[in-house]
């Protein structure tokens, strides 16, 4: 029964064999080193997808395997891996979503200098994030986390000759470890309590009632924390536009499959302990449902195609938090429904802007528009990717969308109700805004559009039909996700607390949520495709709140007069301490030293006149000093 889950550890490894290779032979290879890529990635995903589908037919028990890594008294820490509902599907969607990177990047990264290193660090990424999915362990957990860390590091800052790339990635490592540090003192904190790292016994315990309420939701806010950072949820989303620094496949990868859908993972496979904190659900859902929001008002006023589609991950991950945080069976399921969806039409999204920027060697859209007829494939795709993002019927992103929107209205978490609708709204007319001003009405810019080579509008084509018709696997008549997510043991333990529940409210909300998005999108069309309605209206009128969203709320601007700059100062009055006192009392105790060797080497200069004078003075006091003391009657004088 278990003959392909058992195996299931290779999946990681031959994208880190495919890492070793390039890194050895990458010179001899070329750009040779794409096919290494591409066919060890496709072994991983055909390997996945035999795993999913065994996975699938067979039933609840999850597969795990563990070998005793360190034993430190009579605490065993073991490593091994997991195969369960969640990870199954996530194994492939990451092995899918990085091979269509990776074919899409031959193309796109064609005449690069450094196209070896580019295809090592595409390698490690994706090793790093399957390493992850597959963990049946905190540590083990902790120990990717902070691998895919290191790997977008490598990839936002691959230009590394350019300054803002530079800062992009250092950017990202830093933020990033604000959430890590949480992460890491909610995992110290789970293990102090229960002894163990593992998943199973974790949860266990917290099922037999040996940890308290609060010691629950402080550990569940500590990991949401880690979420926070990786998956760019407010107030720690800064680092995510500023990635777009790096190669558009690069942000494909991460914004779609990899490193921001690492966050919500995190949050959906310890999700047994958010169920026992109403406290922690309620941080989670608000977090998520004002990034959502918040996201999406900066991506109305945005320039730069890549920078708009970043604020749409942030906003679309926001509503993968709202649905995680609002509880119960369909809110869990909606939020990892999305997640798999978003991985296909935003990775879509984003590989189309690459042949855009490709094309035309510009990111800003007021320098595009009349690409339709030049570039039909990448048009066609762009739109159904922004068909799907919106929410228009039957793409997938309508489906898991309408699960969120559901989730949300059977917890009768109207407020947070009212956030996503708007958000639904803001996400369809500047996605809207994006297409009309990049494919319709005439050439603004400088450039001779052109439609890329096959082997970058293949995976185009691939995505296309994965955003048209991924939502179908659940859908209100046919819930075959929702009822398998909900046969693992995880699923158990939310409808255990919180039952079924149906994953999908009245029609009338559907219908709601629909016509919310075509107003969207006709606002956009009357705005940017046919400009009846003035674009510029609300920037001549209310400057000011133009400039709010176009300058991202001064969020960065805050940080760096309220974080970086108060650090820099006590870094440099730090330095200066260092520098004058520490350093000072080292160099006066050393010149003291100095001193007293030199006056020691003066008396011991080897000359014999010198010791002679010496010792005749010597002697010449001690007369002296006997001749005072007999004379006074002191002691020698007895």
């Amino acid at each position: 029964m278990d003959t392909l889950m058992q195996y299931a550890w290779l999946i990681p490894l031959f994208p880190l064999l495919a890492f070793i290779v390039i890194v050895s032979f990458g010179r001899q290879l070329k750009e040779g080193a794409a096919a290494v890529g591409i066919l060890l990635t496709a072994v991983s995903f055909g390997l996945a997808a035999l795993t999913f589908w065994q996975r699938f037919q067979e039933g609840a028990s999850d597969y795990a395997f563990s070998l005793d890594w360190l034993q430190v008294g009579d605490i065993v820490i073991t490593m091994g891996f997991e195969v369960n509902q969640l990870n199954a599907m996530m194994l492939v969607i990451v092995t899918l979503v990085s091979l269509l990177v990776q074919i899409y990047s031959k193309g796109y990264m064609h005449g690069d200098e450094r196209f070896p290193v580019f295809y090592q660090y595409l390698a490690l990424f994706t090793f790093s994030m399957l390493g992850l999915v597959i963990s049946p362990n905190l540590l083990q957990v902790y120990i990717f986390w902070e691998l895919v860390g290191v790997c977008s590091f490598l990839l936002v800052g691959y230009y590394y000759f350019k300054p803002e790339a530079k800062a992009a990635a250092k950017k990202a490592f830093i933020v990033t470890r604000i959430g890590d540090l949480g992460l890491f003192i909610g995992i110290c904190l789970l293990f102090w309590w229960t002894g163990s790292f593992e998943f199973a016994q974790i949860f266990d315990s917290i099922a037999l009632g040996k940890l308290e309420p609060w010691m629950i939701t402080l550990a569940a806010i500590l990991i949401f924390v880690g979420a926070v950072g990786k998956s760019g949820q407010f107030p720690l989303h800064t680092w995510l536009p500023d990635a777009m620094e790096g190669p558009t496949p690069v942000s494909a990868l991460i914004h779609a499959a990899t490193m921001v859908a690492a966050g919500v993972y995190l949050v959906a496979v310890t999700y047994p302990l958010f169920v026992a904190s109403d406290i922690a659900l309620n941080v989670v859902a608000y977090v998520g449902g004002f990034t959502a929001i918040f996201a999406a008002s900066i991506g109305l006023t945005q320039r730069d195609i890549k920078r708009v589609l970043a604020y749409s991950t942030v906003s679309q991950l926001g509503y993968m938090m709202l649905a995680l945080g609002v509880a119960g069976a369909a809110g869990y399921v909606a939020g990892t429904f999305h997640l798999m969806t978003h991985a296909f039409f935003k990775a879509l999204l984003f590989l189309a802007a690459g042949s855009v920027i490709h094309a035309v060697h510009t990111q800003d859209v007021f320098e595009m528009g009349g690409l339709w007829k030049k570039m039909p494939v990448t048009a066609l795709t762009f739109l159904i990717g922004c068909l799907a993002i919106a929410g228009i019927f039957p793409f997938a992103g309508f489906w898991s969308k309408e699960a969120i929107l559901s989730a949300v209205y059977e917890a009768h978490r109207f407020d947070l109700l009212w956030l996503a609708i708007i958000a639904a709204f803001f996400t369809a007319f500047y996605m809207f805004r994006l297409f009309f001003l990049t494919f319709a009405g005439e050439p603004r810019g400088r450039h001779d559009g052109h439609e890329s080579p096959g082997v970058m509008t293949g995976p185009l084509l691939i995505l296309a039909v994965l955003a048209i018709g991924a939502g179908f696997v659940n859908t209100p008549y046919a819930p075959y996700l929702t009822e398998w997510l909900l046969s693992g043991e995880t699923g158990e333990v939310i409808t255990a607390a919180f039952g079924e529940g149906t994953g999908h409210a009245a029609a009338w909300l559907q219908v709601v949520a629909l016509l919310v998005s075509l107003l969207g999108i006709v606002l956009a069309y009357l705005m940017y495709g046919k400009r009846y309605i003035p674009a510029d209206a609300i920037p001549e009128t209310m400057p000011w709140l133009y400039q709010l969203s176009y300058r991202k709320y001064f969020i960065d601007e805050l940080y760096h007069h309220v974080i970086v700059r108060p650090l820099n100062w006590l870094g440099l009055l730090l330095d200066l301490f260092d520098r004058y006192v520490v350093d000072g009392l080292v160099a006066l105790t050393a010149s003291i030293t100095r001193g007293i060797g030199s006056l020691h080497a003066r008396a011991q200069n080897g000359q014999v006149q010198s010791y002679g004078a010496v010792v005749l003075f010597g002697l010449l006091l001690l007369v002296v000093a006997i001749s005072l003391t007999a004379q006074g009657g002191g002691f020698f004088g007895q």
